[in-house]
């Protein structure tokens, strides 16, 4: 089992910055990949950036050059840094982590966060 805790979401003026933090906690030495995802209103969630174990990245088109995720593995902490922030990122953004063995996909209870134009 894996529990995952965000925080770092707010409302920020559009072109402003926010960093997005995911405290990790249980079976950490099990987690294959950690990710976030972010769901609008009346959208499905999306992928907006995921890090493997090897530290390789993969982002959204919609947030490359702008967003950065990156992990502290002596934290447990995955942060996503968020910089020239646009309405349309307005979201819940979600902390997700996958288990190498299982496969089972964790999830925390997501933050909001918010762009005004």
């Amino acid at each position: 089992q894996v529990q995952l805790v965000e925080s770092g979401g707010g409302l920020v003026q559009a072109g402003g910055s926010l960093r997005l933090s995911c405290a990790a906690s249980g079976s950490i030495s099990s987690i294959k990949a950690m990710g976030w995802y972010r769901q609008a209103p009346g959208k499905q969630r999306e992928l907006v950036a995921v890090i493997t174990s090897g530290s390789n990245t993969n982002y959204a088109d919609s947030v490359k050059g702008r967003f950065t995720i990156s992990r502290d593995n002596v934290k447990n902490t995955l942060y996503l840094q968020m910089n020239s922030l646009k309405p349309e990122d307005t979201a819940v953004y979600y902390c997700n982590a996958v288990d190498r063995w299982s496969g089972d996909s964790y999830w925390g209870q997501g933050t909001q966060v918010t762009v005004s134009s």
